[in-house]
Formats: C-alpha cells, sequence, structure tokens
C-alpha cells in the first residue's frame, strides 16, 4: 500500500469476541475515506485466538500492521509498542480494541487536525459503566487535575487523534511507569477537546482490573504531580503542631493545675501519631524510589516476538 497518512493504533487482549466487529467497522470506514489509512493492531500476550485472527488478517489485508508482544506487558505500554511502530505520516488515530471509542469519529478528528490541532483528544460526557467505575474516574480526574503541575484534560483518556511531530516527541520519551495522555499534555502544542458518548463494550469484559486502575491512577500522580513529597512535608509540620499542642497543655496542667496526664493512652496517642506518619513518609518515599529502581535498570519497555507489515514477516 502506499504510504499511510493516518494510522489507527488500537491494542487487543483477550478481544476474540469484539475482534470481528471492529475489523467489519474500521473496513467500512477506510473504505469510505479519502485518506490513505493503516491499521496497527497490537496483541498484549493474548490467552485466547486473538493473535490468531491478527495474523490471519494482516496476511490478507496489507493495510493491517499486526504486532505481537512476549507476553502482557498492559496497556499502556502496548499503546507505546503500536506507537513506535505506527507508519502515519500525518497522524495516528488512538483506539481501544473494544469499540468504546467509535472509530467512525476519525473524519471528524481530521477535520480538527487540519484546522492546525496537533492533539485532538476525546472528552467522555456520558459513560456506560457502573456507578462506582463512573464515580472513581470522576473524583480521580479532578483531583489529578488539582494537584498536577501540568494541565490534564478532565475526563479525557486514551482515545485522540496525535499529530506527527507529537509522536515523534512521545517515542522519545523513555518513561517506564506510563501514563500516556499525561504524557501527552506535558508535550504542548495546541492542543483541543472533542466531546463524544462513550459506548459501552462491544463484546466481553473489561480486562482492566481494579488494580491495575489504581496503578495508572498511581502513575498519573506519581508521574505529573508534586503533591506527594509536599503533602509528606505538611503532614510532618500538622504532627509536630499537635505534639507542641499536647506539650503545652501538658505543661499548662503541670504548672498551673499540678496535673500531669498520665497513663497509657496518652502514650499510646503519641506513638500511634509519629509511627503512623513515618510509615506514610516511607511509602510515599517508597513509590519514587520504586520508579527510579525500575527506570534505572534500562530494560526495553516492550518487546515484539513478531510483525506482520505489508503482508510480510519483519
Amino acid at each position: 500500500m502506499k504510504t499511510p497518512q493516518i494510522s489507527i493504533v488500537a491494542p487487543l487482549y483477550n478481544e476474540s469476541e469484539s475482534f470481528p466487529l471492529l475489523v467489519k467497522r474500521i473496513n467500512a470506514l477506510m473504505d469510505s475515506s479519502p485518506l490513505a489509512i493503516e491499521v496497527v493492531l497490537i496483541d498484549d500476550g493474548s490467552k485466547d485466538d486473538t493473535a490468531l485472527k491478527i495474523r490471519q488478517l494482516a496476511l490478507t489485508d496489507e493495510r493491517y500492521h499486526g504486532i505481537f508482544l512476549s507476553r502482557n506487558h498492559g496497556h499502556q505500554l502496548a499503546l507505546t509498542a503500536g506507537i513506535s511502530a505506527a507508519r502515519g505520516t500525518e497522524a495516528l488515530f488512538v483506539i481501544d480494541g473494544d469499540l468504546q471509542d467509535p472509530p467512525e469519529l476519525l473524519p471528524e478528528f481530521y477535520k480538527l487536525l487540519q484546522d492546525g490541532n496537533d492533539v485532538i483528544y476525546a472528552v467522555r460526557k456520558k459513560r456506560k459503566e457502573g456507578i462506582i467505575k463512573k464515580a472513581g474516574y470522576h473524583l480521580f480526574y479532578r483531583i489529578l487535575r488539582s494537584i498536577s503541575y501540568v494541565e490534564i484534560p478532565l475526563d479525557s483518556g486514551d482515545f485522540a487523534m496525535i499529530s506527527r511531530r507529537v509522536v515523534n516527541v512521545l517515542n522519545k520519551m523513555p518513561e517506564e511507569s506510563r501514563y500516556l495522555r499525561g504524557m501527552r499534555s506535558w508535550i504542548g502544542f495546541k492542543q483541543v477537546g472533542f466531546e463524544y458518548e462513550r459506548d459501552a463494550r462491544a463484546a466481553g469484559e473489561s480486562k482492566y482490573s481494579f488494580k491495575q486502575l489504581f496503578q495508572l491512577a498511581y502513575n498519573g500522580i506519581f508521574n505529573f504531580s508534586e503533591f506527594p513529597v509536599k503533602f509528606m512535608s505538611r503532614i510532618g509540620i500538622t504532627a509536630i503542631l499537635i505534639s507542641l499542642v499536647y506539650f503545652l497543655t501538658v505543661v499548662i496542667k503541670k504548672m498551673f493545675f499540678a496535673h500531669v496526664i498520665e497513663g497509657f493512652t496518652s502514650l499510646l496517642f503519641v506513638i500511634i501519631l509519629f509511627s503512623g506518619v513515618q510509615l506514610l513518609a516511607l511509602g510515599i518515599i517508597g513509590e519514587y524510589v520504586l520508579r527510579i529502581f525500575f527506570q534505572s535498570k534500562n530494560r526495553p519497555l516492550f518487546i515484539i516476538k513478531e510483525e506482520i507489515v505489508d503482508r510480510e514477516y519483519i
């Protein structure tokens, strides 16, 4: 195929059920578009036959570019692998393989790209998910926005169109604990939001466990905020002030009322207060040390087992 103008990048993990519908909708989009489009599908170590379906498709349709990772690296690293391999000369269109991000919005995103925007990020005005998840997402984005030193858009995920020059910068960023929507915002250039209704999954269940969601949240907070370190200092000062107040209370009672607070309860209060503050401080420091430790190993972010481009293995 001729050099693609746009690359659609979609990481997949155990998406065998939704795969046929994903391909059907993307094919309809490409057939109706005047743009030269390639589709980069990344198999993130799937345990079902997702990899087989990607392989069969990439070997028969040159518009599809298949990337197969050596194991499950996680959504953010699988997406990173796809972004690094995409050949779109104008932009990349990043979607999820579960079809919660409608590929049919590509023409509207492309219009905004032509208007001079480098990043068009999708803003979820409505989500078809459980009330606990919706409340958690809503709260997290607002907390992160309030403490981050980068202006990260509210209710915006990885669904976006990013220009080639932004992609080139993104590919130079070697973070091991990746939070791509934050990295995208940090790069800058002209960015604009596009509101849409997030669909329910086409099939199957979400592959993001609560543990993985919390890990992603930690990456956002610790990678794009100074708040944890400053919070540690503030809570230390607060603990000292509480201790001073307690100390002054004891002194005043001793001097003016000839009474000293005694007993196991008061001692236990002081021990718990300072032990809690110290453990919290160690935990926050530990988060940073762990990130430095993993980054200092300088291992590759992902390992590609095989790749199919233009119907050939490379």
